[in-house]
């Protein structure tokens, strides 16, 4: 399944498979997201599979929602590897 992402307000649903080939469309829609949003959800249940470059598209918005002092909540068991990645940082 390509990669969908839906939106109401400051709510994003992402479904799908989040990887190298289709990353760039999760980047352009998230491009300073912060400028003009003060909080951000993103659903990530329907997501099939993500891949480093995934997890690390989400990494570097959470970073950048720090950065701002943004609110950023990623909700849904989407993805093992995003649930690792996050855990070993809070862990490190």
């Amino acid at each position: 399944m390509d990669l969908q992402i839906t939106s109401c307000n400051n709510f994003f649903k992402v479904k799908g498979i989040l990887n190298k080939n289709n990353v760039k469309i999760f980047k352009d829609e998230f491009n300073n997201i912060f400028d003009s949003v003060d909080n951000l959800t993103i659903s990530i249940k329907d997501i099939e599979s993500m891949d480093k470059h995934g997890v690390d598209a989400l990494s570097k918005l959470h970073a950048e929602a720090l950065m701002k002092n943004k609110q950023f909540s990623i909700i849904g068991y989407g993805c093992k590897e995003l649930y690792d990645h996050f855990k070993a940082e809070v862990a490190a």
